[in-house]
């Protein structure tokens, strides 16, 4: 390997290692935490869930104002530098929660982390775009951190089950290791990186500087797609625990289809690097949409003991989240290269908007659709099951099918060539 191309790469391991406790930390505040303070601290859910929901709202609605602010006090690493021990405080009490921990403990550490959480990766995203200095290069940052965030998942979604016998130990161990891993990887990640192209940001106020990020149309364009096509990955992710237990029948097999499913996104990243250097990444980012419909109508046709079948469909479907989740950002960074003033931290505070927003509106879409439908949980009623398989596999397909529409036809926006 050349000389520069082992420096590329060693730039594109460090900035992308931060991608790997970022998502680490996500994981279990949504999944682990609520049950955490229902069961240990005895909150009633009605309570936690109120407390998840107001926590949610603000932090996704602050998110544009963190970036336009991001844009203009302190570097992309300090930020990221002032975030993480919010972060690590946070995540740390969190999932060890000391004795008689009430709902204002909760409400308070969440406002923490998720301030932190969004500092830290709202900026990360800018700093990876102002890194690169070609589409190329651009591409390989995203594709790191996506696929060392990846990495993160994994390791959050094993460790409460692996470093104890009950959950609440597992889970307060599981945040020991996170500030550790946190604190490791800054170190490797921040001192010494160079700080990327950073133009001067305009001086205006932020509803201003938020309104004109969306007035640009390649960035609308480009963010309307990634909404469309987010909530179709959503809608899946909403109801796949319920469509293993009660279609597949193998809920067991759970985890094991969930690790097939990340490992086969994060192998593929490479793939849709190499396929973007030769095709251009919009259409990429097509190609990546269209082996997703293909597989969510197989996806129909699965029924009760289809091990393989199904195992297969999550690794292709996996296969496909590589697209989704390193092509979009790549694009976005290109935009942001061709500007002359400093909006990555907006255009990076909105994605993390709309990106939240998409898990909110699918979970919303998915889950009273389902209802609706006549399926509860553990039926086994026909006219249920195919309800299920109707929104776990067809519904995805027709949002897929709609954002490869609006991406095949504003790609030339997205991509500069109109404006």
């Amino acid at each position: 390997m050349p000389a520069g191309e082992r420096q590329v790469a060693f730039l594109g391991l460090r900035y992308g290692l931060l991608g790997l406790p970022l998502a680490f930390a996500a994981l279990p505040i949504y999944v682990h935490v609520p049950k955490l303070y229902a069961d240990q601290a005895g909150l009633s859910l009605a309570l936690v869930g109120a407390i998840l929901l107001l926590t949610r709202i603000v932090d996704a609605v602050s998110d544009p104002l963190i970036g336009w602010a991001s844009d203009r006090f302190l570097s992309r690493r300090r930020l990221i530098a002032l975030a993480l021990p919010l972060l690590a405080l946070g995540v740390g009490g969190l999932l060890a929660p000391p004795p008689g921990a009430g709902g204002l403990w909760l409400a308070s550490l969440l406002v923490v982390v998720t301030f932190g959480y969004s500092v830290a990766t709202i900026n990360h995203g800018a700093w990876g775009a102002e890194l690169g200095d070609s589409s190329d290069m651009r591409t390989r940052l995203v594709a790191s951190r996506e696929g060392f965030g990846l990495v993160g998942v994994l390791f959050a979604a094993a460790l409460p089950g692996v470093l104890a016998a009950t959950m609440e130990a597992g889970l307060a161990r599981t945040g020991v290791v996170f500030v550790t891993i946190l604190g490791l990887v800054a170190l490797v990640s921040l001192p010494g990186m160079p700080a990327g192209r950073r133009p001067a940001a305009r001086h205006e106020n932020p509803w201003a500087a938020l309104r004109g990020v969306l007035a640009d149309r390649p960035f609308a364009a480009l963010l309307g797609v990634f909404a469309l096509n987010g909530i179709a990955a959503a809608v899946p992710a909403s109801t796949v625990l319920f469509f293993v237990a009660d279609v597949v029948r193998r809920e067991d097999l759970s985890g094991l289809f969930l690790a097939i499913y990340f490992l086969a996104g994060a192998a593929g990243l490479p793939v849709w690097v190499r396929l973007a250097r030769r095709v251009g990444k919009a259409r990429a980012w097509l190609s990546g949409m269209g082996l997703a419909v293909a597989v969510f109508a197989w996806a129909a046709f699965i029924g009760p003991g289809d091990i393989l079948a199904f195992g297969a469909l999550c690794a292709l479907s996996g296969l496909a989240l590589g697209a989704d989740l390193a092509l979009p950002p790549a694009l976005l960074a290109d935009q942001l290269a061709r500007r002359e003033e400093a909006r990555a931290g907006a255009c990076f505070g909105w994605w993390a908007f709309v990106t939240k927003a998409n898990l909110a509106l699918a979970a919303g879409l998915a889950l009273p659709l389902l209802g609706f439908l006549g399926y509860a949980p553990g039926s086994r009623d026909a006219d249920a099951m195919a309800a299920l398989s109707a929104v776990y596999a067809v519904v995805p397909l027709v949002l897929k099918l709609m954002a490869a529409a609006a991406l095949w036809r504003w790609r030339r926006i997205m991509e500069g060539e109109l404006q």
